[in-house]
């Protein structure tokens, strides 16, 4: 493991200027029990331009087959409820085995030649080890780079060989080779369960879980006399500055199709889509009529999907009913 003073500036990557995208297939996904491409203030997340990845238990999982090519420790923003190291995880990725695609763009290469960039593992493999996927990489880590409602996960991003593979910038977006059902929510649930900074309410509920991937539903370009598109809304709603919109418009080979218009959710107009990146517009989250930082969304294959609050100041019971609404807002609250 590289130490001392070979230091990266972590988890900051921003979206390559290519219109190419790696395909995860959705066998690799369906190793996790939910992810999320835009759940992140952190430019690594803009455009969809990486993706995390949450196992169940601790132990982080390999979303690749490769060589290890390297293992580092990073420079993370120093959190009380964190680790006081961060690690990256190089992988020299065996694409065919991976089950990898590149898809078309100005940079239409293959996909051999990609390298997987992984944080949030302390890792216990080193440079030379060949992984599978499914293989252990080590246990997972609380990161600096977590909110402190953000449960443990595998943060995964790609690089071509040729690209600086440790400075912040250059990954390329990640599409996901699996359809997210968007389901319908009224706003309304009971709590379930509790954390410090977090409650997750049973509703809506998964309607075939462990089966196919799903997300809280939103529509894209509804009104005038129009249904719209539905679309699963993926990322921390409103207290980061965008979102992601996913759902039936990914093709069944990867790549995703994009509606360009405005986005409601709860019959409120929230953001504006642009592909399938969402910028939220100034709101507020309600949840029993007090202003909560937000929600935190994402598509989940496992049963316990329901809606998770980010209320840090606010406080619920185990039992309590809540209702979740939408507000326009002079000051909304922005982490990010």
């Amino acid at each position: 493991m590289t130490r001392g003073s070979r230091r990266d500036g972590g988890g900051g990557e921003d979206a390559s200027s290519s219109d190419a995208s790696v395909r995860l297939p959705a066998s690799t996904l369906r190793r996790y029990r939910r992810f999320s491409l835009y759940n992140s203030p952190y430019p690594a997340h803009d455009s969809g331009c990486a993706i995390d990845l949450y196992p169940e238990g601790n132990d982080a999982r390999s979303p690749v087959a490769g060589e290890v090519i390297e293992t580092r420790t990073v420079r993370a923003p120093p959190k009380s409820y964190a680790a006081d190291e961060e690690f990256l995880i190089l992988v020299a990725v065996d694409s065919e085995e991976s089950g990898l695609g590149v898809s078309a763009g100005d940079d239409d290469r293959s996909a051999d030649g990609l390298v997987a960039r992984i944080l949030h593992v302390r890792p216990t493999v080193e440079a030379g080890d060949r992984v599978a996927v499914g293989d252990s990489l080590g246990p997972m880590i609380r990161s600096g780079f977590f909110a402190p409602w953000v449960g443990n996960h595998v943060h995964l991003g790609f690089r071509r060989s040729d690209q600086n593979l440790h400075r912040a910038g250059g990954s390329l977006p990640i599409d996901v080779a699996a359809d997210v059902d968007p389901l319908s929510w009224d706003g309304t649930g009971r709590v379930i369960e509790v954390g410090e900074t977090y409650a997750l309410l049973d509703a809506p509920a998964h309607p075939a879980p462990g089966e196919r991937f799903a997300g809280i539903g939103g529509v894209v370009n509804a009104g005038a006399g129009k249904e719209g598109d539905k679309v699963a809304l993926d990322g921390g709603f409103a207290h980061y500055a965008g979102g992601g919109a996913l759902g039936s418009r990914s093709l069944g080979d990867g790549e995703s199709r994009g509606t360009d218009g405005a986005v409601s959710f709860l019959g409120h107009s929230v953001g504006d889509c642009t592909g399938r990146t969402v910028a939220w517009r100034d709101v507020d989250v309600l949840a029993n009529g007090d202003r909560i930082t937000g929600l935190s969304l994402f598509a989940g294959i496992d049963p316990e999907f329901g809606a998770k609050l980010v209320c840090p100041d606010r406080t619920f019971a185990v039992g309590e009913r809540v209702r979740v609404s939408i507000r326009d807002s002079d000051d909304p609250i922005r982490l990010g």
